[in-house]
Protein backbone atom coordinates (compact mmCIF):
# COMPACT_ATOMS: atom_id res chain seq x y z
CA UNK A 1 0.00 0.00 0.00
CA UNK A 2 0.87 3.66 -0.67
CA UNK A 3 -0.40 5.91 1.85
CA UNK A 4 0.19 9.70 1.34
CA UNK A 5 -1.29 12.67 3.22
CA UNK A 6 -3.56 15.55 1.68
CA UNK A 7 -3.11 14.26 -1.74
CA UNK A 8 -6.47 16.00 -3.24
CA UNK A 9 -8.46 18.88 -2.30
CA UNK A 10 -10.43 19.92 1.02
CA UNK A 11 -13.41 19.82 -1.43
CA UNK A 12 -12.54 16.14 -2.57
CA UNK A 13 -11.39 15.56 1.32
CA UNK A 14 -14.84 16.79 2.79
CA UNK A 15 -17.25 15.49 0.57
CA UNK A 16 -20.19 13.62 2.26
CA UNK A 17 -22.13 12.07 -0.15
CA UNK A 18 -22.88 7.95 0.37
CA UNK A 19 -23.66 5.53 -1.42
CA UNK A 20 -25.73 2.11 -0.33
CA UNK A 21 -23.11 -0.38 1.37
CA UNK A 22 -24.14 -2.89 -0.71
CA UNK A 23 -22.55 -1.81 -3.21
CA UNK A 24 -18.88 -3.78 -3.63
CA UNK A 25 -15.94 -1.48 -4.66
CA UNK A 26 -14.64 -1.97 -8.43
CA UNK A 27 -11.30 -1.63 -9.28
CA UNK A 28 -9.34 1.11 -11.13
CA UNK A 29 -7.30 0.34 -13.92
CA UNK A 30 -4.43 -1.15 -13.67
CA UNK A 31 -2.04 1.79 -15.91
CA UNK A 32 -3.87 4.26 -13.84
CA UNK A 33 -2.99 3.04 -10.99
CA UNK A 34 0.33 2.58 -11.47
CA UNK A 35 0.84 6.25 -13.04
CA UNK A 36 -0.43 7.41 -9.38
CA UNK A 37 1.94 5.34 -7.73
CA UNK A 38 5.21 6.69 -9.57
CA UNK A 39 3.50 10.02 -7.85
CA UNK A 40 2.67 9.20 -4.35
CA UNK A 41 6.25 7.32 -3.69
CA UNK A 42 7.94 10.48 -4.03
CA UNK A 43 5.86 11.81 -1.18
CA UNK A 44 6.02 11.38 2.73
CA UNK A 45 3.82 8.30 3.29
CA UNK A 46 1.33 8.05 5.92
CA UNK A 47 1.14 6.91 9.40
CA UNK A 48 -0.31 3.16 8.57
CA UNK A 49 0.26 0.82 11.38
CA UNK A 50 -0.69 -2.89 10.59
CA UNK A 51 -1.85 -5.65 13.01
CA UNK A 52 -1.81 -9.13 12.05
CA UNK A 53 -4.28 -11.46 13.36
CA UNK A 54 -4.10 -15.68 13.60
CA UNK A 55 -6.32 -17.97 14.56
CA UNK A 56 -7.72 -21.28 13.28
CA UNK A 57 -7.34 -21.35 9.30
CA UNK A 58 -7.40 -18.22 9.27
CA UNK A 59 -5.63 -15.17 8.62
CA UNK A 60 -6.38 -11.29 9.14
CA UNK A 61 -4.65 -7.98 7.85
CA UNK A 62 -5.59 -5.06 9.80
CA UNK A 63 -4.41 -1.83 9.01
CA UNK A 64 -6.12 1.59 10.14
CA UNK A 65 -5.73 5.11 8.67
CA UNK A 66 -5.97 8.65 9.57
CA UNK A 67 -8.77 10.75 7.91
CA UNK A 68 -6.82 13.04 4.86
CA UNK A 69 -4.94 9.88 4.11
CA UNK A 70 -4.79 9.37 -0.12
CA UNK A 71 -4.26 4.96 0.21
CA UNK A 72 -3.35 3.11 -3.11
CA UNK A 73 -3.31 -0.62 -2.16
CA UNK A 74 -1.38 -3.47 -3.66
CA UNK A 75 -2.80 -5.60 -5.82
CA UNK A 76 -5.18 -8.64 -4.52
CA UNK A 77 -4.76 -11.51 -6.17
CA UNK A 78 -7.96 -13.54 -5.25
CA UNK A 79 -11.07 -12.89 -3.53
CA UNK A 80 -11.25 -12.73 -0.12
CA UNK A 81 -13.36 -11.85 3.13
CA UNK A 82 -12.94 -7.33 3.54
CA UNK A 83 -14.20 -5.97 7.07
CA UNK A 84 -14.73 -2.11 7.02
CA UNK A 85 -15.12 -1.70 11.31
CA UNK A 86 -15.40 1.95 11.08
CA UNK A 87 -14.85 4.95 9.00
CA UNK A 88 -15.40 6.37 6.13
CA UNK A 89 -13.65 5.73 2.42
CA UNK A 90 -14.41 7.85 -0.74
CA UNK A 91 -13.53 5.07 -3.17
CA UNK A 92 -12.32 5.76 -7.00
CA UNK A 93 -13.64 3.23 -9.61
CA UNK A 94 -12.19 2.39 -12.86
CA UNK A 95 -15.24 4.11 -14.89
CA UNK A 96 -14.17 7.66 -13.39
CA UNK A 97 -16.92 7.88 -10.67
CA UNK A 98 -16.82 7.47 -7.30
CA UNK A 99 -18.54 6.14 -3.89
CA UNK A 100 -18.34 6.55 -0.34
CA UNK A 101 -18.24 3.57 1.68
CA UNK A 102 -19.46 3.88 5.47
CA UNK A 103 -18.53 1.60 8.12
CA UNK A 104 -19.93 -0.76 9.44
CA UNK A 105 -20.00 -3.37 6.11
CA UNK A 106 -18.59 -6.60 4.76
CA UNK A 107 -18.30 -7.69 1.72
CA UNK A 108 -15.82 -9.99 -0.85
CA UNK A 109 -13.16 -8.04 -2.45
CA UNK A 110 -12.64 -8.54 -6.27
CA UNK A 111 -9.05 -9.21 -7.74
CA UNK A 112 -7.47 -5.90 -8.11
CA UNK A 113 -5.96 -2.80 -6.45
CA UNK A 114 -8.33 -0.31 -4.46
CA UNK A 115 -7.77 3.52 -4.17
CA UNK A 116 -9.40 5.90 -1.82
CA UNK A 117 -9.45 8.94 -0.02
CA UNK A 118 -9.88 8.41 3.75
CA UNK A 119 -12.42 11.00 4.99
CA UNK A 120 -12.92 9.49 8.41
CA UNK A 121 -10.48 7.38 10.49
CA UNK A 122 -10.45 3.96 9.45
CA UNK A 123 -9.86 0.24 10.47
CA UNK A 124 -9.93 -2.00 7.91
CA UNK A 125 -9.50 -5.66 8.02
CA UNK A 126 -8.41 -8.63 5.06
CA UNK A 127 -9.41 -11.67 5.94
CA UNK A 128 -7.54 -14.79 4.55
CA UNK A 129 -7.92 -18.87 4.72
CA UNK A 130 -4.80 -20.01 5.38
CA UNK A 131 -2.83 -22.13 8.25
CA UNK A 132 0.22 -20.47 7.58
CA UNK A 133 2.05 -17.68 9.85
CA UNK A 134 5.04 -16.29 8.13
CA UNK A 135 3.97 -12.77 6.97
CA UNK A 136 6.42 -13.06 3.82
CA UNK A 137 4.62 -16.35 2.63
CA UNK A 138 1.13 -14.64 3.37
CA UNK A 139 2.65 -11.40 0.71
CA UNK A 140 3.94 -13.41 -1.33
CA UNK A 141 0.60 -15.53 -1.76
CA UNK A 142 -1.78 -13.23 -1.44
CA UNK A 143 -0.74 -9.89 -2.96
CA UNK A 144 1.11 -8.86 -5.62
CA UNK A 145 3.56 -5.51 -5.25
CA UNK A 146 4.26 -3.41 -8.48
CA UNK A 147 7.35 -3.27 -10.36
CA UNK A 148 7.45 0.33 -9.72
CA UNK A 149 7.20 -0.48 -5.99
CA UNK A 150 9.58 -2.97 -5.66
CA UNK A 151 12.11 -0.91 -7.49
CA UNK A 152 11.31 1.77 -5.23
CA UNK A 153 11.91 -0.32 -2.10
CA UNK A 154 15.40 -1.40 -3.72
CA UNK A 155 16.32 1.47 -4.26
CA UNK A 156 15.70 2.92 -0.70
CA UNK A 157 17.40 -0.24 1.23
CA UNK A 158 20.39 0.39 -0.79
CA UNK A 159 20.13 3.84 0.07
CA UNK A 160 19.48 3.30 3.65
CA UNK A 161 22.95 1.07 4.50
CA UNK A 162 23.97 1.81 7.54
CA UNK A 163 28.10 1.49 8.35
CA UNK A 164 27.90 1.98 12.10
CA UNK A 165 26.14 -0.80 13.53
CA UNK A 166 28.42 -3.14 11.25
CA UNK A 167 31.42 -1.66 12.15
CA UNK A 168 30.32 -2.03 16.43
CA UNK A 169 28.77 -5.06 15.80
CA UNK A 170 32.57 -6.56 14.90
CA UNK A 171 34.02 -4.38 18.11
CA UNK A 172 31.71 -6.56 19.89
CA UNK A 173 32.65 -9.55 19.05
CA UNK A 174 36.61 -9.06 19.56
CA UNK A 175 35.62 -7.38 23.32
CA UNK A 176 33.80 -10.83 24.05
CA UNK A 177 36.33 -12.69 22.12
CA UNK A 178 33.81 -14.32 19.88
CA UNK A 179 35.31 -15.74 16.52
CA UNK A 180 33.29 -14.48 13.47
CA UNK A 181 32.56 -17.83 12.31
CA UNK A 182 30.83 -18.94 15.38
CA UNK A 183 28.81 -15.74 15.67
CA UNK A 184 27.23 -16.99 12.23
CA UNK A 185 26.69 -20.68 13.44
CA UNK A 186 24.62 -19.38 16.68
CA UNK A 187 22.56 -17.22 14.42
CA UNK A 188 22.37 -19.65 12.08
CA UNK A 189 21.50 -22.42 14.59
CA UNK A 190 17.95 -23.39 13.51
CA UNK A 191 17.54 -26.04 16.33
CA UNK A 192 17.79 -23.61 18.45
CA UNK A 193 15.02 -21.80 16.52
CA UNK A 194 10.79 -21.51 17.47
CA UNK A 195 8.82 -19.91 15.19
CA UNK A 196 5.71 -17.84 16.20
CA UNK A 197 3.24 -15.95 15.37
CA UNK A 198 4.19 -12.24 15.04
CA UNK A 199 1.62 -9.55 15.39
CA UNK A 200 3.58 -6.28 15.03
CA UNK A 201 6.47 -6.77 13.66
CA UNK A 202 7.91 -8.24 10.52
CA UNK A 203 11.20 -9.62 9.46
CA UNK A 204 12.52 -8.26 6.09
CA UNK A 205 15.46 -7.03 4.58
CA UNK A 206 17.58 -4.67 6.30
CA UNK A 207 20.02 -2.11 5.74
CA UNK A 208 22.48 -2.71 8.59
CA UNK A 209 22.92 -6.62 7.33
CA UNK A 210 21.01 -9.61 6.35
CA UNK A 211 17.56 -9.41 7.32
CA UNK A 212 16.11 -7.50 10.22
CA UNK A 213 12.89 -7.32 12.82
CA UNK A 214 10.73 -4.22 11.25
CA UNK A 215 7.51 -2.92 13.35
CA UNK A 216 4.33 -2.34 11.22
CA UNK A 217 2.83 -0.80 14.66
CA UNK A 218 4.12 1.68 16.56
CA UNK A 219 5.96 1.33 20.08
CA UNK A 220 6.14 3.29 22.68
CA UNK A 221 9.44 3.12 25.92
CA UNK A 222 8.40 0.07 28.12
CA UNK A 223 6.33 -1.73 25.31
CA UNK A 224 6.94 -5.48 25.11
CA UNK A 225 7.52 -6.23 21.30
CA UNK A 226 7.70 -9.61 20.97
CA UNK A 227 8.83 -12.55 22.97
CA UNK A 228 12.37 -13.47 22.13
CA UNK A 229 12.86 -16.30 23.69
CA UNK A 230 10.55 -19.28 24.60
CA UNK A 231 10.91 -22.97 26.17
CA UNK A 232 14.67 -22.46 25.82
CA UNK A 233 14.49 -21.27 22.50
CA UNK A 234 15.06 -18.06 20.28
CA UNK A 235 11.66 -16.76 18.51
CA UNK A 236 12.07 -14.62 15.18
CA UNK A 237 12.63 -11.98 17.62
CA UNK A 238 15.68 -13.41 19.21
CA UNK A 239 16.73 -14.53 15.76
CA UNK A 240 16.79 -11.20 13.08
CA UNK A 241 17.09 -8.36 15.93
CA UNK A 242 20.11 -6.52 14.68
CA UNK A 243 23.01 -4.85 16.56
CA UNK A 244 22.82 -1.23 16.99
CA UNK A 245 25.46 0.96 19.04
CA UNK A 246 22.27 3.19 19.54
CA UNK A 247 19.52 0.68 19.66
CA UNK A 248 15.70 1.50 20.54
CA UNK A 249 15.11 -2.14 22.20
CA UNK A 250 16.73 -4.77 24.35
CA UNK A 251 16.65 -7.65 25.51
CA UNK A 252 15.15 -8.16 29.32
CA UNK A 253 14.58 -11.45 31.52
CA UNK A 254 11.31 -12.79 32.11
CA UNK A 255 11.31 -15.76 34.44
CA UNK A 256 12.43 -18.52 32.03
CA UNK A 257 11.88 -16.38 28.95
CA UNK A 258 13.47 -13.29 27.40
CA UNK A 259 11.29 -10.71 25.97
CA UNK A 260 11.91 -8.18 23.53
CA UNK A 261 11.21 -4.50 25.12
CA UNK A 262 10.92 -0.76 23.63
CA UNK A 263 13.60 1.24 25.48
CA UNK A 264 12.73 4.26 22.38
CA UNK A 265 9.71 5.29 20.77
CA UNK A 266 9.55 3.18 17.62
CA UNK A 267 7.11 4.20 14.26
CA UNK A 268 5.02 1.58 12.55
CA UNK A 269 4.65 1.14 9.03
CA UNK A 270 4.15 4.08 6.85
CA UNK A 271 2.10 4.12 3.78
CA UNK A 272 3.34 0.34 2.40
CA UNK A 273 6.76 0.96 4.00
CA UNK A 274 7.77 -0.85 7.02
CA UNK A 275 8.07 0.79 10.45
CA UNK A 276 11.65 1.21 11.88
CA UNK A 277 13.78 -1.60 12.58
CA UNK A 278 14.14 -2.74 15.95
CA UNK A 279 17.61 -2.95 17.09
CA UNK A 280 19.59 -3.90 20.54
CA UNK A 281 22.79 -3.56 21.93
CA UNK A 282 24.59 -7.16 21.52
CA UNK A 283 26.78 -6.30 24.76
CA UNK A 284 23.38 -5.97 26.79
CA UNK A 285 21.94 -9.35 25.25
CA UNK A 286 25.29 -11.05 25.80
CA UNK A 287 26.01 -10.18 29.42
CA UNK A 288 22.40 -11.63 29.69
CA UNK A 289 23.22 -14.68 28.38
CA UNK A 290 25.87 -14.92 31.15
CA UNK A 291 28.91 -14.04 29.21
CA UNK A 292 31.20 -10.98 29.92
CA UNK A 293 33.90 -8.94 27.75
CA UNK A 294 37.39 -10.73 27.84
CA UNK A 295 40.40 -8.71 29.72
CA UNK A 296 42.00 -6.11 27.27
CA UNK A 297 46.02 -6.25 27.30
Amino acid sequence: MIAADRALSSSARNASFQLPNTVVPRMVPKRTVEDLERVMLDMEQAECPVTHHFGPGVYVREVRMKAGTFAVGHHQNGEHLNVFISGKVLMFREDGTTQVLTAPMTFVGKPGRKVGLILEDVIWQNVYATDERDVEKLEARFITKSDTWTADQAQRLALARVEIPRVDYAAVLSEFGIPHETALAVSRNEADLVEIPLTTVQVAPSPIDGRGLFATSAFAPGDVIAPARVGGKRTQAGRYTNHSPAPNARMVARGAGVDLVAIAPIAGCRGGQLGDEITIDYREALRLSGLEPKCQQ
